[in-house]
């Protein structure tokens, strides 16, 4: 075997074991968010204006298991950011891994606003608007399984793409992105995200703009910051030469 193949391997071996550090941690979240989950539950229903229903014994169980999955996505992600940056780790320099270190705490916190900010100001939205729209036309029946489908389908999505300025300020330190690329690729981020937003909200077109709005506000904050990045990298490389 080539030394070219025995790195791949040990490449491959590395990432392997990452990759089951992560799944095992997420794992285990998920056992240990189901002791508060109950609470957690209460807690999200007891201003709930409408009564939630059960269609069988095992709804119930299923909406437990989704709440404590997001709770344990949330304890996972500063696990995951930090099982990428050991791998990735040896290709860094000494500066690198400090700079590069220090996102992995934003990743949490931010995640952590995504969610707030999908489930205190566009959930309660969207919610009253699709329930206005019956105009007392309909009887509104909610079961618990497709509320909190209907919830989490909201706000994860925002959990996640709040994270979009500390990816690409990472990026952007590593050298693999920089603020001109992104401008000159803005029309088709613009693209990528309008679709996005679509996916992955409710068939409505007040869901879409509450949605695409902040998402577009999210980019050009990244292109900015990435830009302040992009410029301290510079001023670094001048001095060191």
């Amino acid at each position: 075997m080539s030394e070219q193949e025995m790195n791949l391997v040990d490449h491959l071996s590395e990432l392997r074991k990452r990759l089951i550090i992560i799944a095992g941690s997420f794992m285990l979240l998920v056992i240990m968010a189901f002791i508060y989950v109950k609470d957690i539950y209460q807690w999200l229903v007891q201003d709930l204006s409408i009564k939630l229903a059960v269609l069988g014994p095992s709804d119930i169980l299923w909406v437990y298991f989704m709440l404590a999955a997001v709770i344990a996505l949330a304890g996972t992600i500063p696990i995951a950011a930090y099982q990428i940056w050991l791998f990735v780790r040896p290709a860094l320099s000494e500066k690198e891994k400090k700079v590069t270190l220090a996102y992995i705490p934003a990743l949490f916190l931010l995640f952590i606003v995504g969610i707030c900010f999908g489930y205190f100001v566009i959930f309660p939205l969207v919610f009253q608007f699709l329930l206005s729209l019956s105009e007392d036309m309909f009887m509104e029946f909610f079961t618990t399984e497709k509320y909190f489908q209907f919830l989490i389908h909201m706000i994860l999505p925002f959990g996640f793409l709040f994270e979009l300025p500390v990816i690409i300020m990472f990026l952007t330190s590593l050298g693999v992105l920089n603020p001109y690329r992104l401008q000159k690729i803005r029309k088709y981020s613009y693209f990528v995200l309008i679709v996005t937003a679509v996916l992955i909200t409710p068939p409505d077109l007040l869901s879409d703009i509450l949605v695409v709005i902040p998402l577009l506000l999210l980019y050009e904050c990244s292109v900015f910051l990435s830009k302040i990045v992009y410029r301290r990298k510079q001023k670094a490389e001048v001095l060191v030469a």
